[in-house]
């Protein structure tokens, strides 16, 4: 709770306690009469143990499905990804790989599923920065929809994923569970898909310079035929250097290429506005990290750091908790978008009512 409230406050490093050590409205909201200085707060994190750690996460992902269950959403988005967090030390558990603002520094890569209609944190697999972005992903996945079921069985569960988790396992996961996905295709693993791209003649029409075409294709040695949206759009820049039209990825003078792979029976102008939606999550994940200490790595132990990192997203999920509660929705426009509320973030909720 100390935590928490610490990144509430807008405070970062655990020295920072020292600021409001005094402060009778903090001290009575924790129920101390002193609050604990730094060396106690790092030697209980210290202290922490894996089951504290599962115990604490399975706390975080139920106070989210509490308020999902309350709002009765008819669809919820769960999107996945993975998120680079640095540190310049060595602490327990880090390891040197995917980090392109820090190249060479040790780090944490942790995949987070997070809740569209709402842009909460549902749940996070701690992995090391070494890992590929769909390690662990198909069983952290199947424990997300699981939950997700239990809470809200009449909802339809939906799930935006970027090429790291285009797989045949994943796949059939998402028709095992009734969830209704967009997962973007890499090229440089299908050169069939890439060729069928370059060659194709006509496309239709989507919106604005946008232009797509639609096939119902599978890789070899996959068992069944899935829906591949092909999408171009027209760009204005400037190529400087060689042309290297022998490449996996397509690419030209003028057009972007992309594709999603998708089970969804929806329209293509649908499926891929809903897909682009999956740029939300990197917002949010910038949120967390500038305003409630997503990023912070404090301590040498894996398990106190793991503790630092739920109780951040719990801070953040009290700032969207707080203002669904304090502004109900509008249920006619749910259909059209998929957040019914316009959220403030932690810094401006602390800069209008803390301070």
């Amino acid at each position: 709770l100390l935590l928490i409230v610490h990144f509430l406050l807008g405070f970062r490093r655990l020295r920072d306690v020292d600021y409001y050590r005094d402060d009778p409205l903090v001290q009575r909201l924790l129920g101390l009469q002193r609050l604990p200085d730094v060396a106690t707060i790092s030697r209980t994190l210290k202290d922490m143990d894996r089951a504290g750690v599962e115990q604490l996460r399975e706390l975080t992902r139920g106070l989210v499905l509490e308020g999902l269950q309350r709002e009765q959403f008819p669809r919820l988005t769960c999107d996945f990804d993975g998120s680079v967090i640095s540190t310049k030390g060595h602490a327990e558990g880090t390891a040197v790989g995917f980090n392109p603002k820090n190249k060479g520094s040790r780090s944490y890569y942790s995949l987070f599923g997070t809740v569209a209609q709402t842009g909460q944190f549902l749940d996070v697999l701690h992995r090391p920065g070494c890992v590929h972005d769909s390690n662990g992903a198909h069983d952290f996945m199947m424990a997300c929809f699981e939950h997700l079921q239990a809470a809200c069985p009449a909802a339809l569960l939906e799930s935006r994923m970027d090429s790291a988790f285009f797989d045949r396992k994943i796949l059939n996961l998402m028709d095992l569970y009734g969830v209704e996905c967009t997962i973007s295709v890499p090229f440089e693993r299908l050169p069939e898909l890439k060729r069928m791209v370059e060659s194709r003649q006509r496309w239709r029409r989507l919106e604005g310079e946008w232009g797509y075409f639609e096939i119902d294709w599978k890789p070899k040695a996959w068992p069944a035929v899935y829906r591949f949206i092909c999408v171009r759009h027209r760009v204005r820049r400037q190529q400087k250097g060689p042309l290297q039209l022998d490449l996996f990825e397509p690419r030209d003078f003028e057009y972007d290429y992309r594709v999603i792979a998708t089970n969804k029976a929806d329209s293509a102008r649908h499926i891929v506005r809903f897909h682009h939606g999956r740029g939300s999550q990197e917002g949010l994940f910038g949120e967390a990290k500038q305003h409630s200490g997503l990023d912070l790595i404090p301590t040498r132990r894996l398990a106190g750091n793991q503790i630092v990192t739920l109780c951040a997203m719990m801070a953040h999920n009290l700032g969207r908790e707080l203002q669904m509660r304090a502004n109900g929705r509008d249920r006619s426009i749910l259909a059209k978008r998929p957040a019914a509320w316009v959220f403030q973030t932690l810094d401006t909720l602390r800069h209008r009512f803390i301070q």
